[in-house]
Order: C-alpha cells, then sequence, then structure tokens
C-alpha cells in the first residue's frame, strides 16, 4: 500500500483526473435559499456543485479548496467563479458573510474529531443568523468489503469507519449519530440517507442534510 499523503498533497496529484459524483439536491436548496443569496462552497474541488449553482441562477458564488491545483483546474473550467485557496483550518471570510454554505463530501476528508469540529464552528461563524447548511456525504456501510477495510484500520485511527485508498488517502465514513452531534447546533429540516456511486465507482451509502443556523 502507498503511503498516505497529507490532504493538500494528495488532492493535488488526483486535481487533473477525479470526477466527483455525488449528486447536488438543486431543488430542495432552491426550496430553501434564495437566488440572491450569497453562498461559500467549502472544499469547492474543481468547481462541480458551484458551476450547477451558476447554472441554476446563483450569482453570489465563492468557493474555497486546500488543494491549489483543485482550485487551477476550475479557474481553467469555470472562469466565472470566485474561487480562493485556503489553509490552516480558517475559512479565510469574516463573520456573518454568507447566507448558505455547503460541504460537498468534505467531511468524509477528515478524519480527526477535532478538525471536524473546528470546521463545523467555522462554518457556523461565516454563515448569517438563519443562513443554510447543506451537506452531502457517506455513511457508515455493512458490506463485507468496507466491515474489513474500517476493522484493519480501526486501531490505527482509533475510529472505526476511517480506511485508506491504495493511491495516497485517509478517508471517512459516518455514522448517523456522529453527524447529528456534528449538525447540533443547526435546526435540521432535512436527513435523508441515500446511495451514492464514489469518485472510485463504488456503491456507498450516504446522505444529505440541510438545516438553518
Amino acid at each position: 500500500m502507498n503511503k498516505v499523503l497529507a490532504p493538500e498533497k494528495y488532492w493535488d496529484s488526483v486535481a487533473q483526473k477525479k470526477v466527483f459524483t455525488t449528486p447536488f439536491q438543486m431543488a430542495l436548496f432552491k426550496e430553501h435559499v434564495k437566488g440572491s443569496a450569497q453562498i461559500l462552497d467549502v472544499g469547492c474541488g474543481y468547481g462541480r456543485t458551484l458551476n450547477e449553482l451558476y447554472q441554476s441562477g446563483f450569482r453570489q458564488l465563492s468557493g474555497i479548496d486546500i488543494s491549489g491545483e483543485m482550485i487551477h483546474r476550475a479557474t481553467c473550467e469555470h472562469s466565472h467563479l470566485d474561487l480562493r485557496k485556503y489553509e490552516n483550518g480558517s475559512i479565510p471570510f469574516g463573520d456573518d458573510s454568507f447566507d448558505a454554505v455547503i460541504l460537498v463530501a468534505v467531511l468524509t476528508c477528515i478524519i480527526n474529531d477535532r478538525d471536524l469540529e473546528t470546521l463545523m464552528n467555522e462554518v457556523r461563524r461565516v454563515l448569517r443568523d438563519d443562513g443554510v447548511l447543506y451537506i452531502n456525504d457517506f455513511m457508515i456501510n455493512d458490506d463485507q468489503r468496507n466491515i474489513d477495510r474500517y476493522t484493519r484500520f480501526e486501531a490505527q485511527y482509533k475510529t472505526y469507519g476511517v480506511f485508506e485508498l491504495e493511491e495516497g488517502a485517509a478517508l471517512r465514513h459516518f455514522t448517523r449519530a456522529r453527524i447529528e452531534k456534528l449538525t447540533r447546533s443547526f435546526e435540521s429540516i432535512v436527513f435523508q440517507p441515500v446511495v451514492y456511486t464514489t469518485m472510485n465507482g463504488n456503491q456507498s451509502n450516504g446522505f444529505y442534510f440541510l438545516g438553518k443556523k
């Protein structure tokens, strides 16, 4: 197995070849977010979801990602978007800056509980009162392939649900209880379990969540 890379280095290394696959629930989002809203995509990758929002009429769009290569790809493919690199766990915007924040397959990339809590605190900080939080992500699976890899890495990471990819990433799947704890400071409007196709073509349990600050 290859050495696990730091997240920034991993996403830089795959920035030109990965295709993200979890579908954004546009109809649900538009029920709760006005077209004039200021929206931040945290972990925007190559701008896929932001471009979908742009094509649906949203214009006040910003995106941040830890990968400079992802931002470069996004800028090349979607020059109309406002995208920037960020680091050190701090979202580079002031308090109460946005009407909505989206996290699409971002939590899965963060295996440390402290870092997850830091991210959610930052999201809450930049959201205005009554602002909307939208999340797509992955949940624990009960098939043998996933059970084997969760078990294999549980002692190393001290968390059931963390696993490594041979290409150099450590990722995490979540219990519903863990997601509910992470989103406890938001009023839950929708929590919907679904099945997603992952970026590597496998099937995985997942969910989408929409809540309000």
